[in-house]
């Protein structure tokens, strides 16, 4: 089996749950087909009635027959449609969830590799392709192959010689196919990738419009867009040609075997061999033959583009993500309000190249935070902050040491013990296009919990301003939103699940001293009881910590509390 068909067995699975239908799809098919093929039979028989000067009656009898035989096909062409069809239409949304389900299981090392815009391409584009390479291409290669079956059949009944001849130049087609089918593949995902490249760029200048139009940059965007669009048009129309020269080739070959009939067999009429009935049935069988030979080129068209985008989908679900769960988890024990946070000797660096030299973002960092206390982290841009507070929920995994929630190793707990845990504003603050309220209560929380979570980050009075308050929509990205009210929700949603762990990353930034003020004085009462680790460049942020952590070079330069750093004196 040729490498790109091997892909699509892939899909194999996706079709059981669809058993039955697929039975009766294909058996309409092939009825379709030979119920079909008695066409040219009825008239070859009315044809001879009429030379042999039968009664009128005999030559409406065919006649009904022929039209009973076009309802029928008609019928079942209609129900093998709505069966094979239908089930491409399960397939490929069956495969979408699974690809999305997937792409939910991937850690942050993943997409740190991948494009947004290639992703959606895949997910939209390629998907489709597939869809007509599960669906439509089986059911047409179902109908030329026993199409083809069947009209030879019948073309042997008639002579055996003729046929021979008839069939001569069409032997050269499997080696066309075969050829051509390789071409194909190429060609398409060729395309597939520039459509990605396309999808990217298109994304990322939505995405980034205010810097894009801030800069005076549309034009030299633009140029970007014309030139991949220029690109991604030259390799559709590459693909083009190559099958715009399958179906002409393929008719030529038809055409010769066309010219051996008419020579041959208009002989063998004039000799009397056969009759002009049989004459004209042997005309249509052959039509009936090579029509499929020609559609076949576009059903291989369709499982080449199939297989080419069932590879680009395949290297999504074969990622495996490297933050991974034990098979049996540990649980953590009970607890009325913080845990234990401890760092033993860890170390840190992103995903590097075969052989390259890794630069370690933290190394041999080790401290304690007992349950209940807040542990401020402050340090330069890149000293390793935002690290820290990703690796407690395993959004990445240290290479070196050991991190412990109450004792436990976090990498024996289940992601779903240890995440829900946690309460996380990143650094990044991250809105959905939903309403603002569904985003505060993202976690499933209660409206109690959500509207005192607003009250703790001071986003109360905002939402109060909203139209809808808190049943008001937020754009993309929240983009009706500032800076700091977008920082201020993230806190409330993180504060929202009343968590045992608080993690705020820079979570502050954005907000002006007197909010942050009200900000910090409603946290310390919210935070009391709780274990929490406050990141920031504002000393204002960190200072009522129970204990100060400042990280330079990868590593814990200085401890203590804000009184005992500032007489220190030193970083």
């Amino acid at each position: 089996m040729p490498a790109p068909m091997r892909i699509l067995r892939r899909l194999l699975p996706y079709y059981a749950p669809y058993r039955g239908m697929m039975m009766v799809g294909l058996i309409c098919v092939v009825l379709s087909s030979a119920v079909g093929t008695l066409v040219p039979w009825l008239l070859r028989g009315a044809l001879d009635a009429i030379g042999a000067l039968q009664p009128r009656a005999v030559v409406w009898r065919y006649a009904a027959g022929m039209i009973g035989v076009a309802l029928v096909t008609g019928v079942l062409r209609y129900l093998m449609r709505e069966l094979l069809n239908g089930i491409s239409r399960k397939i490929e949304y069956d495969l979408r969830n699974d690809l999305f389900l997937h792409l939910e299981t991937l850690d942050a090392a993943y997409y740190s590799q991948v494009r947004t815009g290639d992703l959606m391409a895949r997910l939209t584009n390629d998907l489709s392709a597939v869809r007509m390479a599960v669906g439509p291409a089986v059911m047409y290669l179902t109908n030329t192959v026993f199409g083809g079956i069947f009209a030879l059949a019948f073309m042997v009944s008639i002579d055996l010689r003729l046929t021979t001849l008839a069939l001569l130049p069409l032997l050269i087609l499997p080696f066309l196919m075969v050829k051509l089918g390789g071409a194909i593949h190429r060609r398409f995902e060729a395309v597939q990738t520039k459509f990605g490249e396309l999808t990217t760029l298109a994304q990322e200048n939505l995405a980034g419009v205010r810097i894009v139009r801030a800069y005076r940059q549309e034009p030299a965007e633009r140029e970007r867009f014309d030139r991949l669009s220029d690109d991604y048009l030259e390799r559709n129309l590459s693909l083009a040609r190559l099958y715009g020269t399958m179906s002409p080739g393929f008719g030529l070959i038809a055409g010769f075997a066309t010219v051996i009939v008419l020579g041959v067999g208009g002989r063998l009429v004039v000799n009397g061999t056969i009759t002009v009935g049989a004459f004209v049935a042997f005309g249509f069988y052959l039509a009936m033959l090579t029509w499929p030979m020609i559609a076949l080129g576009w059903v291989i068209n369709l499982f080449q583009r199939g297989s080419a985008s069932m590879k680009r989908l395949a290297e999504i679900l074969d990622a495996r993500p490297i933050v991974v769960t034990v098979d049996s988890p540990r649980s953590l024990p009970p607890a009325v309000a913080g845990r234990t946070l401890e760092f033993r000797d860890v170390g840190f660096h992103f995903p590097v190249a075969v052989g390259a030299e890794p630069r370690w973002v933290l190394r041999n960092v080790s401290f304690r935070v007992p349950a209940g206390n807040t542990l401020g982290i402050v340090g330069a841009t890149g000293s390793g902050k935002s690290t820290i507070m990703d690796l407690i929920p395993r959004l990445h995994t240290p290479q070196e040491g050991v991190i412990l929630i109450d004792g436990v190793p976090i990498s024996e707990l289940s992601l779903h013990e240890l995440r829900s845990e946690i309460g996380y504003a990143p650094q990044e603050s991250i809105v959905f296009s939903e309403t603002i309220g569904a985003n505060l209560a993202y976690a499933d929380v209660s409206d109690e919990a959500v509207r005192e979570a607003a009250e703790i980050a001071q986003l109360a009075p905002t939402i109060a301003e909203l139209p809808s308050g808190y049943e008001s929509l937020l754009g993309e990205r929240g983009i009706n939103l500032s800076g700091g009210q977008r920082q201020r929700a993230s806190l409330a949603r993180a504060l929202a699940r009343r968590p045992h762990i608080v993690l705020l990353d820079d979570s502050l930034s954005a907000v002006d001293t007197n909010t942050e003020a009200e900000i910090l004085r409603g946290l310390r009462t919210v935070l009391s009881g709780r274990t929490a680790l406050i990141a920031s460049h504002r000393i204002s942020a960190v200072k009522d910590a129970d204990r100060i952590m400042v990280l330079a070079d990868g590593g814990i330069v200085e401890e203590g509390t804000h009184a005992e750093l500032t007489a220190l004196r030193g970083r």
